[in-house]
């Protein structure tokens, strides 16, 4: 089936209108190691270093589409530090609030074995008393770092990191709380769920993040099985119970478009996300999505489409930075739903087949891929 051209073309927006720190992110940026010979991480004596992490991945995308964009965490005064550092300039990213800690501090760092059919890939974090697990309340001026910003984001991800490593308070939790007091009134605030296992329980996750994305998102990205596993949320025809045991296959729009509006009435939302990933094996996923708004706005992706995944880690956030650079220069209305969900499905395509994850991708990719599905083919971006 092809599917017709997009409506927009976003190598000619006009993106003059944007406040310098128009999109600000908080979170953890970790140093990961890939074997550089495919040998399993504890037979390997060479790894690539690159930068990790979702909110900071999201962050670089969105500056390389044109979004002035800031990201704060904090971080060690060492070369790690540097390095964070280097590469947040190299790819416009503002850098002003990020907090410096002491050179023998931690940066968060994970071991990444790609995986193979039928082995799968498994990721093993070293994130336990990071330096941006302790970013405490009265370490950033939030109001100079939210001055103009149109949309803050975080991630469950930021959140677990206290009970991870076991801390009497949630450091980060409470610096979230501070930044809340000072962001100005016309700022949205977006929320990927992004649960991980490895860093707290269902429950403890459930507990935190329900009072956070009820009193103060906006706009949520998340998962049908995550809204099952932590809220007991059906999809449609699909109880909690069947998407938790894998019968909800085959989801229809109004199966979606359900899900959106249980999701929306619970936690008081504008939009919610939601992103629909199919693994036929460890090299090729399809891909889809949808978002629903409270005013009955819907958009699906007009079909899955394949990846012949190279790197599939930081999928989900390339995603969601195509999300928010859909609603930044179309507006939360019909219009922008499409324009987020077709931006983000091309930023995902495109990423997950690039090694390590950084989005490092452009505006005329995008819309190269866009035109590309619109003609049932393929064309080459002309540089």
């Amino acid at each position: 089936m092809e599917t017709s051209a997009p409506n927009f073309d976003i190598t000619r927006d006009d993106l003059s209108g944007f406040d310098p720190c128009s999109f600000v992110t908080l979170g953890e940026t970790m140093v990961r190691e890939t074997p550089a010979d495919f040998q399993r991480p504890e037979a390997t004596r060479q790894v690539y270093l690159a930068l990790a992490g979702s909110e900071f991945s999201i962050a670089v995308l969105l500056a390389r589409l044109g979004i002035p964009s800031a990201y704060i965490s904090r971080v060690p005064d060492n070369p790690y530090g540097w390095m964070l550092r280097d590469t947040a300039r190299a790819n416009a990213v503002n850098v002003d609030h990020v907090v410096w800690a002491d050179k023998t501090d931690l940066m968060g760092r994970y071991i990444y074995e790609a995986g193979r059919t039928p082995r799968p890939g498994v990721v093993w974090y070293q994130r336990k008393y990071s330096a941006a697990s302790q970013l405490d309340c009265g370490m950033v001026d939030w109001a100079a770092a939210l001055d103009g910003a149109r949309l803050f984001h975080v991630s469950g991800i930021t959140f677990g990191l206290a009970t991870h490593s076991g801390y009497p308070r949630n450091y980060l939790l409470d610096a979230f709380h501070e930044a809340m007091r000072a962001r100005p009134d016309s700022c949205c605030i977006g929320v990927d769920f992004n649960y991980r296992a490895t860093l707290w329980s269902e429950q403890e996750c459930a507990d935190t993040m329900r009072p956070l994305i009820t009193d103060h998102a906006d706009l949520l990205i998340t998962s049908i099985y995550d809204m099952a596993q932590h809220y007991g949320i059906g999809c449609g025809r699909f109880s909690a119970g069947q998407v938790l045991s894998g019968e909800a296959a085959e989801l229809s729009d109004d199966d979606l478009r359900q899900f959106g509006a249980a999701v929306i009435e619970r936690f008081d939302l504008r939009v919610v996300a939601v992103t629909l990933r199919q693994s036929a094996s460890s090299e090729q996923h399809h891909w889809e999505a949808a978002a629903i708004s409270r005013d009955g706005g819907y958009f699906r992706s007009p079909k899955p489409q394949p990846i012949l995944l190279q790197d599939r880690i930081g999928g989900g956030d390339a995603w969601t930075g195509g999300f928010y650079y859909g609603l930044l220069t179309a507006g939360i209305n019909a219009a922008g739903l499409e324009k987020a969900v077709l931006v983000g499905d091309a930023a995902t395509r495109l990423k997950q087949t690039i090694m390590f994850d950084l989005p490092i991708v452009s505006r005329h990719e995008i819309q190269s891929l866009l035109f590309a599905d619109s003609v049932g083919g393929h064309r080459g971006t002309v540089r």
